[in-house]
């Protein structure tokens, strides 16, 4: 798929993730928007997988952990988008019974999501996991991660990085939604990472970094990624986005992590996102 179909795909998302928002009057645009570029081109181009065939256990396909869940609004528009259920579901988004609660569960049997990730932290471990089983089954396919930056101030995140480092486990992907803001602010100021390629480095995964808005630079680094798969070593991307990316007013200021956009900015917002697709 070219730049300018990926490109005409994630704008419709992003109008996805401002109209969910707006009409739940809750949600988390700003890192969804900031994900976007980076979610289309792994469900679009890069995964093997079967949006018609899904299954928790996902053999013989690649699997992705979204692991900082509170962007669901763009995961579930993306697996919409990709055919996993009816795009006319994302209207239901946060509404009480609804299978596309504001974090997503398997509980609800949404098809494409495949583990609850209400809290923050526990993703990599279940990548882990995932990607210990694919080489237990003689499955070579691959398991995806993605990790907000504040997320990585949990302990958990740490725990699972030394296991993956110790133990080798080079199936596995994994990146960092690095775009410096959390709900409290910048994440230098709330806890700093200091050097975070480092420290990735220092508990033994191959890191790379990226621009999570230049589908080429992706592409690259991603391909990177997968030559250097069974190596004997984990490898994380560190992936430089924009929060609220694509919206002027929400780009690069934290509130827009968790604060949804009134009638009046969801209109303004909207101006800004012009596509070929239709709206839900």
């Amino acid at each position: 798929m070219n730049d300018e179909k990926l490109q005409n795909i994630a704008t419709q998302v992003r109008r996805d993730i401002i109209r969910m928002t707006n009409m739940a009057k809750s949600g988390h645009p700003g890192g969804s928007l900031g994900c976007t570029d980076f979610l289309t081109l792994m469900y679009f181009e890069i995964m093997d997988i079967d949006p018609d065939h899904f299954t928790l256990e996902g053999p013989n396909e690649d699997i992705f952990i979204l692991s900082n869940g509170h962007i669901s609004p763009a995961f579930y528009s993306i697996l919409a988008r990709r055919g996993f259920f009816p795009i006319e579901e994302l209207a239901t988004f946060r509404r009480i019974n609804s299978r596309l609660q504001g974090h997503p569960t398997p509980s609800d049997h949404l098809p494409g999501v495949r583990f609850a990730s209400g809290s923050l932290g526990q993703g990599l471990s279940i990548a882990i996991g995932c990607a210990i089983a694919k080489k237990l089954s003689n499955d070579t396919k691959i398991i995806y991660s993605l990790h907000g930056d504040g997320e990585v101030q949990e302990g958990q995140i740490w725990e699972a990085a030394l296991f993956a480092g110790s133990k080798k486990i080079d199936n596995l992907i994994s990146t960092i939604d690095y775009n410096g803001l959390q709900i409290d602010g910048p994440v230098d100021q709330v806890n700093s990472l200091g050097n975070l390629r480092a420290k990735w480095e220092a508990f033994g995964w191959y890191v790379l970094e990226m621009d999570g808005h230049d589908f080429s630079d992706m592409r690259k680094t991603i391909k990177i990624a997968q030559n250097n798969l069974g190596k004997g070593y984990p490898i994380m991307i560190l992936m430089h986005t924009i929060m609220g990316k694509g919206v002027p007013f929400m780009e690069n200021d934290h509130k827009w992590h968790g604060t949804p956009p009134n009638d009046e900015q969801a209109t303004e917002a909207l101006k800004n996102l012009k596509s070929t697709l239709n709206d839900f």
